[in-house]
This record gives structure tokens, sequence and C-alpha cells, in this order.
């Protein structure tokens, strides 16, 4: 123990800086019993850098920042980044509870401006268990510098889901909607385009796409596997799902109940916007007046099967998964909207054997975020964002980051730092045990 500096020993080190480490990091900040240091690869905060497209907004309100459902008078709230500035009457007068979403962004590259405990262009390479010193050992690419820390949180986001018959296609026409911008050029050089995917970040492509098409003069297919182009739930009782009340519910579910439940609740956390299918709409329709129907094909039901390139053009062969027939539609871009993985970071390969993984091979999630070890050690593994098969559909939800974080910062003081309140939403979870409470 005395090898190690102890200036490079930590309570908590977070690997991965997105909203939901930064607001773990914020709101950790004001406690001085926890040191912590927050790494990421990247040299400064960037959300889906390739989907800030202009008019597009989070699908959340703004209440759900990074601070504010924990503690409403954090200087790190987006009201105050308003004030700060010189926004609060612009954000009033705009009237729309939504950020737009590169606005969120630059909100939260000002917090963390603003964190002493977050450090950009510093990827773990990987983590070690030292047994002897019950620390974790944490190195970095810089000058495979380590940091020792009593506790993990792992919040590395997520990686492009590409459909099995893409995996190893190497072209620039061909990418997923999270490249979208760093290859904007691309399409506008097209003839011909095939967006593939029904959720909103193909939407919004498809739109985006959509309102050039009569500058450059390209035809749009924009293709699903799902039974249609339909709107995610957004009812005020579908929302209250994404709630600490039906956290509690659903974690009590045995794991076959969890995995049946979760396969057809798609649409609480997939579908596209009720606003974008109108602006869509819209246009469309706007576009059509005078028997002028824009080069567009709408086709549900299809999933791609192959890809070949022929003559510099892409031949893509769907099903159509009721009909049993297959359709070939050639482009010269693909644009792959197909959502993503939360795959096992590549740094925690060394503590494979210190983990209880379930039967299916995933993370083993107790209700308080912590991961289940093989071996019992003081020290804690917390996870963000990588139990949806664990506590339910409200896993990737900005919303409830911040009750997440909350029960983290709890946990590791053993005492309640952030009040967590039992009964949140109106409706019950489960059967009721009280007629009226």
């Amino acid at each position: 123990m005395n090898q190690i500096n102890k200036d490079t020993i930590y309570d908590i080190i977070g690997v991965g800086i997105g909203p939901f480490n930064l607001g773990l990091a914020a709101l950790l900040e004001p406690i001085s019993e926890i040191k912590a240091l927050f790494l990421e690869q990247k040299q400064e905060f960037a959300w889906h850098p390739g989907l800030l497209i202009e008019s597009a907004t989070i699908q959340v309100p703004f209440l759900a920042d990074v601070v504010t459902m924990a503690d409403p008078t954090s200087k790190y709230s987006f009201l105050n980044y308003l004030k700060e500035h010189s926004r609060l009457y612009h954000f009033y007068f705009w009237e729309d509870f939504h950020i737009l979403r590169n606005e969120y962004n630059y909100y939260c590259q000002w917090v963390s401006q603003q964190l002493k405990n977050c450090k950009f262009g510093q990827q773990v390479k990987e983590i070690n268990w030292l047994e002897t010193e019950k620390l974790f050992a944490v190195k970095t690419n810089n000058f495979d510098q380590i940091f020792y820390s009593q506790n993990l949180v792992l919040g590395v986001g997520s990686t492009p889901k590409l459909p099995p018959c893409f995996q190893g296609t190497k072209s620039e026409r061909i990418f997923h909607s999270s490249q979208f911008l760093q290859h904007r050029e691309i399409p506008r050089q097209s003839k011909s385009i095939t967006v593939v995917g029904s959720g909103q970040s193909a939407a919004e492509i498809f739109y985006e796409l959509l309102q050039e098409q009569e500058i450059y003069n390209y035809e749009i297919t924009w293709c699903t596997r799902a039974a249609g182009f339909l709107p995610m739930e957004y009812s005020k009782l579908g929302l209250e799902h994404f709630s600490p009340d039906y956290i509690h519910y659903f974690y009590n579910l045995s794991p076959a109940q969890k995995d049946s439940l979760i396969q057809k609740q798609d649409l609480l956390y997939k579908g596209i916007s009720s606003q974008t299918i109108a602006q869509i709409y819209d246009l469309i329709y706007q576009r059509s007046i005078g028997n002028k129907y824009p080069k567009i094909k709408l086709v549900s039901g299809v999933e791609v099967k192959e890809v070949k390139e022929i003559n510099h053009q892409y031949h893509l062969t769907f099903r159509h998964s009721f009909q049993d027939e297959r359709w070939t539609q050639i482009s010269d871009c693909v644009i792959l909207g197909t959502g993503y993985n939360h795959a096992i970071p590549k740094c925690m390969q060394n503590l494979h054997h210190l983990i209880a993984w379930d039967e299916k091979g995933r993370f083993p999630v107790n209700f308080n975020y912590q991961l289940t070890c093989n071996a019992d050690i003081p020290n804690r593994i917390f996870v963000q964002n990588a139990e949806l098969h664990t506590h339910g559909v409200g896993a990737p939800d900005l919303g409830l980051g911040c009750y997440r974080n909350s029960v983290i910062i709890n946990t590791l003081l053993g005492k309640e730092i952030y009040p967590v309140r039992a009964q949140n939403v109106f409706q019950k979870f489960g059967l009721p045990h009280e007629m009226f409470a």
C-alpha cells in the first residue's frame, strides 16, 4: 500500500462522461466526504454529435437536466445555465418544454467545464482488481497513468448497432445515423438514398433529407421492419412508467417476466414523436399539391436481409415480414437508424471473474444499481443505463438519471443525502395493498 500515491486514490471513479455520469459528478461536487474522479476519452463533452440537427429536441422536459430532479437549487441546473448566458427571457418567450438537442449539448459542456472532478482526453484502457489493497486500478492511455479507487461507476454509453448483413461493410456511403452530420454531404451528392429504421433518429434524418429534396433532387426511401411508422407513447399516464415507482414494481418481477414485459413495451421507449410525424406528413402533403408527388417511398414491415454493391450502387434485398416476399431497392447511399448496443466495455475484461453474470451473460444489477459480485468484497461497481433488463424501460431515460444518481450517492455514503420519494405517480403498479393511499 505504501507504493501507491495516496493522491491517486479515490472513493469512486467514473468511466465515461455522458449525461448520467456528468450528473453524478455534479451532484457529488458539493459533498466533501466523497473524493471522485470521472474519466472520458473524448476531448470534451459530446452528446451524439452526429445527431445535433438544428431543429431537433430532446424527448423529455427541460427539468430532466443533470441535477434538477435531485436538487432544484443546484448551480448546475439548466435554468441557471440560461441565466448565466442571458437566455432566461428568450427561453421564457419560446414557450417550449423541450430543449433543443444542440442546446442540451452546450448546457452539458457548460456543466462539465466547471467540474474539477471531470477529466477529458483520458481513455480507460484496463481496470484491475488489487486483492491485497482492496482497490481498483484504473489505467488510462495518458502515459499509462493509473488511478486507484474504492468503487467504480460505469457510464460508457452505447455503440451503434448494425443489421447482420451490414456488419463488415466498408463504405463511406453506408453509415449509421449516429454519424449523420459528419457524413452530411454524401446524401446531398447522391441520386437515391435509403433510410433504414423507424425510431426518432431515423425520422429526424428522413425529415432533414425531405426538407432538402427539392434542392438536391434525390429519391428517398424509408424502410422499417416495424409494423408501421408509429408514435412513441407520450400520454401522461403512460409517462408514469418512467418513475421510481415503476422501477420498484418492475425490479421485483421474475427475470422471465421482465424479459417478456420489455418485449411488449417498445413504444414506451422507441418510436417517433408525434410532432416529428406531423412535420413529415405536413411537408409531404404540401409537396404533393397539384399532383406533384415527391420522389419518396415509405415501406414498413420489411427487414433488410442482403446488401450487394453493383456498379457503385447498393442493392438492398428486403423480406416482407407478413407477406413473406422479397423486394430489392437500389440506392447510392444507405443510412442505418438501427439503434444501439449496450456492450460490456473492453476495459472490464480483467474484472470478468469478479462479476456474477446472469444466465444470459448480462450485468447482474441490484436494486441500488450495484453489480452482484462473486467475491465478498467491500467495494462496489455501479452501472448507468445498463439495467434495462433489471429495472425496466426507464434505464435510458434522462428524466430518471437524477433518481439513479441519488440512489448511488446515498448507497455510497450509507445515508440519505438526496431524498428519494416513495410515491411519485398517481397510478399503482401491481396490486394496491390499500383501497386509498
